[in-house]
C-alpha cells in the first residue's frame, strides 16, 4: 500500500515538472530568441550581445568557406570580399572592394566602442591595412583567414591584438552605397 501511494506521488511530481519545463520551454521558443541563443553559443558571443540575427545568420552559413585571393564564392574567399559580401547581404549596402577602400570610407570607431557589423582592421607585417573583418560583439569577429577560410576570432589574442590597427563604421551615402575610393591598380589587387 506505501509503494504504491509512493509510486503515485512520484508520478505526480513527475508530472508537475514535465508541465512546468514545458511552460518554460513555450516562453522561450519565439524563435528571434532560439536563433540569438543558438549564434550566441556556436560563435561565442553572449546573447545580450546578438542583436543582429541576420548577420549571425549569414556569418555561420560561411563558416569554413576556403580562403582564395580574389574569390567571391563558397569556392573560395578572401577578406575583403567577404566583409563586402557581408555588408550586400546583410545591410543592403556596398562597400570597397579591397581592405584600404574599405577603410577609407568608414568612420574610425574606439576598440570599446565597437558595435555588431562594424569593421575591423589589420596592419600585418605592413606599415599598410593588409586585413579587414566583420565585428559580431564581446571581441569576436568574422573574417576570411589565409589559414582556415572563414572563421570566427578572438581580438583578444595575441596576434590579432598585436596586428589590430582600428575599427570603423561605414559611411553610407543617401542610395545606401558607399563612394568607392579610386586608387592605382596597385590597391585593386589587396584583399
Amino acid at each position: 500500500m506505501k509503494t504504491k501511494k509512493l509510486v503515485a506521488a512520484m508520478l505526480f511530481i513527475g508530472l508537475c515538472l514535465v508541465s512546468q519545463a514545458q511552460t518554460t520551454q513555450t516562453k522561450s521558443s519565439d524563435p528571434d530568441n532560439l536563433a540569438k541563443e543558438y549564434f550566441s553559443q556556436i560563435m561565442g558571443v553572449a546573447v545580450n550581445a546578438t542583436t543582429n540575427t541576420k548577420l549571425y545568420q549569414f556569418v555561420y552559413e560561411w563558416i569554413g568557406t576556403p580562403y582564395r585571393l580574389g574569390g567571391d564564392s563558397k569556392r573560395g574567399i578572401d577578406c575583403s570580399k567577404f566583409s563586402l559580401a557581408v555588408y550586400e547581404n546583410v545591410f543592403n549596402t556596398t562597400i570597397g572592394y579591397n581592405s584600404r577602400n574599405q577603410y577609407a570610407n568608414v568612420t574610425t570607431v574606439q576598440k570599446n566602442d565597437l558595435q555588431a557589423g562594424d569593421l575591423v582592421f589589420f596592419k600585418i607585417r605592413s606599415k599598410s591595412i593588409t586585413h579587414v573583418g566583420v565585428y559580431l560583439g564581446d571581441n569576436q569577429f568574422a573574417h576570411a583567414s589565409s589559414s582556415k577560410g572563414v572563421m570566427v576570432s578572438n581580438l583578444d589574442e595575441a596576434y590579432w591584438r598585436r596586428y589590430y590597427f582600428s575599427g570603423g563604421r561605414p559611411k553610407v551615402d543617401q542610395d545606401r552605397v558607399m563612394m568607392a575610393n579610386i586608387g592605382s591598380d596597385e590597391d585593386d589587387n589587396l584583399n
